[in-house]
């Protein structure tokens, strides 16, 4: 069964920068044959997609909102996927949760919440002077 630990969140002042990490662990399952997705949601609202990659990291896809100020990578020998975020703004504050998707694709999957069946607990993200 996989199992998502996500990590690196905390308080931060508007234009800072944050690197979250997602570390996979479990038995029976193979990272590197999953597709996995960054999601976010801020009090009140509900959750939405910010980035996703392949099983293999060649490929990848952003919200609008976080284009050119995110970036999202993996390392398939660690186990682990990375979103370092940079020029933070107050609205990117909520917490983030990781997910996967067990997909072998060329092309990064959509964000589609109900396409992801493991998810992490999340990490609270805060952007505030």
């Amino acid at each position: 069964q996989l199992q998502l630990v996500e990590s690196g969140g905390g308080l931060v002042q508007p234009g800072g920068s944050l690197r979250l990490s997602c570390a996979a662990s479990g038995s029976g399952f193979t990272f590197h044959y999953y597709a996995i997705g960054w999601f976010r949601q801020a009090p009140g609202k509900e959750r939405e997609g910010v980035s996703c990659i392949n099983n293999n990291g060649g490929s990848t896809n952003y919200a609008d909102s976080v284009k050119g100020r995110f970036t999202m990578s993996r390392d398939n020998a660690k186990n682990t996927v990375y979103l370092q975020m940079n020029n933070l703004k107050p609205e990117d504050t909520a917490v983030y949760y990781c997910a996967a998707d067990p997909l072998l694709s060329a092309t990064a999957p959509m964000c589609v919440i109900s396409q992801f069946g493991s998810w992490g607990q999340g990490t609270q993200v805060t952007v505030s002077s």
